[in-house]
């Protein structure tokens, strides 16, 4: 390792709720303080040590009920002092990647050695927006309230879900493929579960919500997966938002958490006495025509490939997000070329836990999620190197590469 290398040192999220569930009524700046609060308890670094927090969100009416600054607010709550330098960032899903990216990249270029990744959102406290008209008053009539989630779209593009199915299908990835895919995702994460990869300590984070004199609400596990599902559930769903191919089974929901990347120099590990878990080789941010969201990961993966020097058949674990089923399908078809069985091959070490149709998909969280999913599974197989990507809004993407040591 050279004295700049990044390594990660520390790495936590909060088990991920549903809509609607236990953590509807808790804001994301606080999910945000409990993760930086437990990434650095875990490896007794203080938080006057962190020299840069890069917080990412991408549901902006949540955080605007807290005003602004929740990077600045996050920091504060979980206990950094006032001089704590901190930055908010929106890339949409890929925000929280993008995060630890900006730290890496601080840390690399030598002018700090230990960064904070943070990813927080509450998409069940989305507030119901009022047209900006009221303001300043109106005429007789109705006043319409405009939901930011539904039809999960950007003004003057289509919904999400619209582009996902329509590029799925130019790759020749169907509905029935998609549905396939969703219920191997749900079945990975029960096969996990039971097999203890998601517990409190490693990657995941006990939740405790105070209830004033009633005992305190506790969340130990996600609340989203659905091992009861069936392939003929699935294929009974409607399709949403005019999509061709996606339907709630094969998307994830709209769900809640946080999670946390703490990195250092590898000097800075070494001299505080920190064993890795892992080492990060490159990271890359990337976009592409708007509708081509599907695709993005998979252009990412090779390009951030391409940048480290790494073939593909030296990957060990993939993660692609599956902000919609459609996502590894279409990024392995990319990266087979088209062959069936390296797609096979590909698809057999892509989200080997189950990916966020199962786990949960709280936005701004996700990046982060899938990274520390990846790194901790590297960990139990004795090390490897896994690549991770992630789309976000009108085709962007983020990848990171990572290396994680035998024992």
């Amino acid at each position: 390792m050279e004295k700049n290398d990044v390594v990660v040192v520390s790495a936590v999220r909060t088990p991920f709720g549903k809509f609607g569930g236990t953590l509807k009524d808790v804001p994301s700046i606080d999910l945000g303080a409990m993760v930086i609060r437990e990434v650095l308890q875990r490896v007794k670094v203080r938080g006057k040590e962190v020299e840069e927090t890069y917080y990412g969100v991408a549901v902006p009416g949540e955080v605007g009920l807290e005003t602004d600054v929740p990077a600045r607010q996050a920091t504060l709550k979980a206990g950094l002092p006032g001089e704590s330098v901190s930055i908010t960032l929106d890339r949409a899903c890929c925000s929280s990647m993008a995060a630890v990216r900006l730290g890496y990249r601080a840390i690399k270029a030598g002018e700090i050695e230990i960064a904070l990744g943070v990813g927080a959102e509450n998409m069940s406290r989305t507030p119901l927006v009022v047209p900006p008209y009221v303001r300043w008053g109106s005429r007789l009539g109705s006043i319409e309230l405009w939901d930011g989630l539904f039809g999960l779209g950007y003004k003057g593009f289509n919904p999400v879900s619209v582009d996902t199915g329509e590029v799925a299908l130019e790759y020749g990835i169907s509905r029935e493929d998609q549905d396939r895919w969703a219920y191997g995702s749900q079945m990975k994460y029960a096969k996990a579960f039971k097999e203890g990869k998601f517990v409190i300590g490693e990657e995941l984070m006990r939740v405790e919500i105070p209830q004033g004199k009633r005992p305190p609400i506790i969340l130990e596990q996600d609340e989203f997966p659905k091992p009861d599902t069936t392939l003929e559930k699935l294929s009974k769903l409607p399709l949403v938002y005019g999509s061709p191919t996606v339907t709630a089974g094969n998307a994830p929901g709209l769900d809640t958490g946080a999670s946390a990347i703490l990195i250092m120099s590898e000097k800075k590990a070494r001299e505080k006495g920190l064993k890795p878990l892992a080492r990060i080789v490159s990271m890359i941010a990337t976009a592409t025509t708007p509708r081509l969201i599907a695709a993005i990961p998979g252009f990412t993966i090779q390009k951030v490939l391409d940048k480290a020097g790494i073939g593909l058949d030296q990957i060990d674990l993939i993660e692609v997000n599956e902000a919609f089923a459609a996502m590894p399908l279409v990024s392995a078809k990319i990266l087979s070329n088209g062959d069936p069985e390296k797609m096979k091959s590909i698809l057999e070490k892509t989200n080997v836990n189950g990916g966020a149709i199962a786990i949960g998909h709280p936005v701004g969280a996700s990046g982060a999620r899938i990274l520390l999913t990846m790194i901790y599974e590297l960990r139990r197989r004795g090390g490897g190197i896994g690549v991770a990507s992630i789309c976000g809004g009108l085709a962007q993407g983020e990848g990171a590469i990572v290396q994680v040591d035998g024992e």
